[in-house]
């Protein structure tokens, strides 16, 4: 079991699923359904299950590039820890497991559920053919709001998309950030990334346009009146932004000794935090 949490690195399930719990309480705050343990449940298996499928394949398909790359020739896969044969089982379990229990939620996420695979498993070919994969990434990220919202609603609706929205923006620019590491690998192995294609410091300033994104994403809540967000949320909101500049004065163009930190340390704060007073802000409403 150590070795498949490594494998999928289970710890960064941090960076969505806050943003999962916000989506169900939205749902809860902004429409007339009630509280249920079993789709919480539901829907925390459900983000488990499609998280784990998503990076055993990528972990899978990734297998070759991982074991010439220096930074990642120790991966599961490569280091021979795990077979791949037993990563894409792995991949076909968690893919089942999540389609069946979606079945259990209701019947639109039921029937939107192969297409939740198909975005967060896609994800791993993209790298090969477009440098836009990293927006791919956060689509993939990005449907844990709305699929959340609509465990509970059952219904799609205007707000939970503004938090996708925010997810898609600010996944998609710290991936940018973290992709710096293997920049030069990339062009050597014919593989598409954002810093690959434009070079470390337009790459620092495409991430940073699409953290801005986010925030006017994450605000634009504020603007709606049925959301009934208050000062808790703007907390929230001003912590979330220190935290997006604070990772991008760690990252330089020519020093990316702190990467790591900006990547992983920050951003897993930065999801947690502002859940947190999303979800006071609703409690106290």
């Amino acid at each position: 079991m150590k070795k498949y949490l490594s494998l999928v690195l289970f710890a960064h399930t941090i960076f969505a699923m806050p943003f999962a719990f916000i989506g169900f309480f939205l749902a809860l705050s902004t429409t007339d359904n009630t509280f249920s343990w079993m789709k919480l449940i539901f829907m925390i298996a459900c983000m488990v299950f499609a998280r784990n499928a998503a990076m055993a394949f990528n972990r899978f398909l990734d297998r070759n590039f991982d074991a010439e790359n220096p930074r990642t020739k120790q991966r599961d896969i490569p280091a021979g820890r795990i077979p791949a044969k037993n990563a894409l089982i792995f991949t076909a379990i968690n893919c089942v497991l999540f389609i069946f229990t979606t079945y259990f939620i209701n019947p639109l996420c039921f029937y939107l559920s192969p297409v939740a695979l198909a975005v967060v498993l896609g994800y791993s070919f993209t790298k090969r053919f477009t440098p836009l994969c990293h927006l791919i990434l956060g689509i993939g990220l990005g449907l844990a709001p709305i699929g959340a919202y609509l465990v509970v609603a059952g219904e799609f609706a205007i707000l939970p998309i503004f938090f996708s929205l925010a997810v898609v923006c600010w996944v998609s620019g710290f991936d940018i950030i973290y992709s710096l590491q293997d920049d030069e690998f990339d062009r050597n192995a014919n593989l598409y990334s954002i810093p690959a294609a434009l070079g470390r410091k337009n790459a620092l300033r495409t991430s940073s346009l699409l953290h801005v994104f986010s925030v006017i994403f994450v605000s634009m809540p504020l603007l709606y009146g049925n959301a009934g967000l208050g000062w808790l949320y703007v907390i929230g909101v001003v912590f979330f932004i220190g935290l997006l500049i604070y990772q991008h004065r760690l990252v330089k163009p020519d020093d990316l000794s702190r990467v790591n930190l900006a990547f992983g340390t920050t951003n897993g704060i930065a999801s947690v935090i502002f859940a947190t007073f999303f979800l006071l802000d609703v409690y106290f409403r």
